[in-house]
């Protein structure tokens, strides 16, 4: 079984780190995806990046707290972590509103 990757606890998920890691318009376009709340594979993220690329944005939403990875066997799954959104719910719902009016 793969390990799986590490992920921050809530208590050290800094807004400003948020912030950050949503200034990316490839990371704002997975966000789009994710908007569903559900579990998405990492083949589902259409991203006009190379794969290296797509794992560095990746990396950057789980490290800053916005997503959760689950390995099952080689694939990847990605969702949004509702204990962090709990957390910043006004700003973060708001951003994905704003994500979804922006797509429409």
């Amino acid at each position: 079984m793969p390990r799986q990757p590490e992920h921050p606890d809530l208590e050290d998920v800094q807004l400003a780190r948020v912030f950050s890691a949503l200034g990316d318009p490839a990371r704002l376009r997975i966000m789009t995806v994710l908007a569903d709340r559900t579990e998405h594979q990492r083949e589902e993220f259409t991203v006009d990046v190379g794969p290296s690329t797509l794992s560095h944005h990746m990396k950057i939403l789980r490290e800053a707290g916005l997503t959760h990875h689950r390995f099952e066997g080689t694939r990847c799954f990605v969702s949004l972590r509702a204990d962090t959104f709990d957390r910043f719910a006004t700003v973060l719902d708001s951003t994905l509103q704003l994500l979804a009016t922006d797509q429409g």
